[in-house]
This record gives structure tokens, C-alpha cells and sequence, in this order.
């Protein structure tokens, strides 16, 4: 398979996060809240970007079939796919915050701090030459990111459960997420070999 065809899911996810953008400015009223939107709605691009790469090795093991294989073939790609769309969004928060009316305290935008700097630290060693040179470390880098991204997202969308006016919201998404991970667990089960 060509390096073109496998990359298409980087591809799809920077389209997807640009389109949430472009659907922030054609929907707000202003400047801020177009800014706002954008925001918004690139992180929620973001989420089943990370899912799909969070998930896929759990999937695979679970549900073997040729769409979780091929979505565990293409997982370093969904990850650079989801690092790009997170740039975007991130540009969109970081103009949003310079320009609106909220205001963020330096605590309080650490854990985003850390969890970009896993985003990008797993970005720029997804390939083989790091896999090589890190080792063990490779595996204890990437499995400690994708967990610290998977409870950020975990936070904010448990949070809104607690406000009535995004509280289905939440309840949804904390659920998937939970989801998520208990299949993550499931997966690490050795699974039962069947006798005569």
C-alpha cells in the first residue's frame, strides 16, 4: 500500500478541524464568538479523532475484522491526523482567549500546557527510527500520553454534567470515553483459549 493511501486520515482530520473553523465564522455573530465557535467546535473535531487512535489496537484484539485492522495499519496516522487538527484548534483557543472577554489563570492552563507537549512528543516520535532509538521508553512515552489526552478530555466533558445546560452533552461523551477505556481494559484480559 502506497504512503499516499495510508495517510489519508492526516489528511482528513486537518479538513475536518479547517471546516470547524470556517463553521465557527459562518455561524457566530462577531469576531469573538466566531473565535469562540472555532474553538469549540475543533476540540469536538478532535474527540473520535483521538477515539479511533486510542481505541484501535483495543478494537483489533476484540473485534478482529479487515476495517480494525486497517484502522490499526492507519493508527499513526489517526494520531498525526488528531496532533494537526489540535494545532488548529489550538490556534482557534489561543486567538479566542487573546480577544474575548474570559480570562484563564497560568494554573489553570498548565494540564493543556502538559497535554499538548504529550500530543507533540508522541507526534514527532511516531516512527520507526524513534521506536528504535527509545525502546522501552517509546512504549512508556506513548502510553502515558494517549492516557493523560484520554483524562483531559474525561475532565472537561465530566465537568459539564455539572452545568444543566450542557449536561447531556457531558453525559454522553463521559460515557464514550468510559467506554473507551473499558475497552482498553477489556483488551489487556488474556483472553481464553478454548478446549476439546
Amino acid at each position: 500500500m502506497s504512503k499516499t493511501v495510508q495517510r489519508w486520515p492526516l489528511a482528513f482530520a486537518t479538513m475536518l478541524a479547517l471546516a470547524a473553523v470556517a463553521a465557527g465564522f459562518l455561524i457566530g455573530d462577531d469576531v469573538v464568538e466566531n473565535w469562540q465557535l472555532a474553538a469549540r467546535w475543533t476540540a469536538r473535531v478532535g474527540a473520535p479523532i483521538f477515539l479511533l487512535t486510542y481505541s484501535a489496537s483495543s478494537l483489533v484484539r476484540l473485534f478482529p475484522s479487515s476495517t480494525t485492522k486497517a484502522l490499526l495499519r492507519d493508527r499513526r496516522w489517526w494520531g498525526l491526523g488528531f496532533a494537526a487538527s489540535h494545532t488548529i484548534h489550538l490556534g482557534a483557543l489561543a486567538t479566542y482567549l487573546m480577544i474575548g472577554p474570559e480570562s484563564r489563570t497560568l494554573a489553570s492552563l498548565i494540564p493543556g500546557a502538559v497535554a499538548y507537549s504529550m500530543i507533540y512528543l508522541m507526534a514527532a516520535t511516531s516512527n520507526g527510527y524513534s521506536m528504535r532509538r527509545l525502546g522501552r521508553n517509546w512504549k512508556r512515552l506513548h502510553s502515558f500520553g494517549i492516557h493523560y489526552i484520554w483524562l483531559i478530555y474525561m475532565a472537561a466533558y465530566a465537568g459539564r454534567i455539572l452545568q444543566p445546560e450542557k449536561q447531556v452533552e457531558g453525559v454522553i461523551a463521559t460515557t464514550i470515553f468510559l467506554a473507551a477505556l473499558g475497552l482498553r481494559i477489556a483488551a489487556r484480559k488474556p483472553r481464553r483459549v478454548a478446549t476439546a
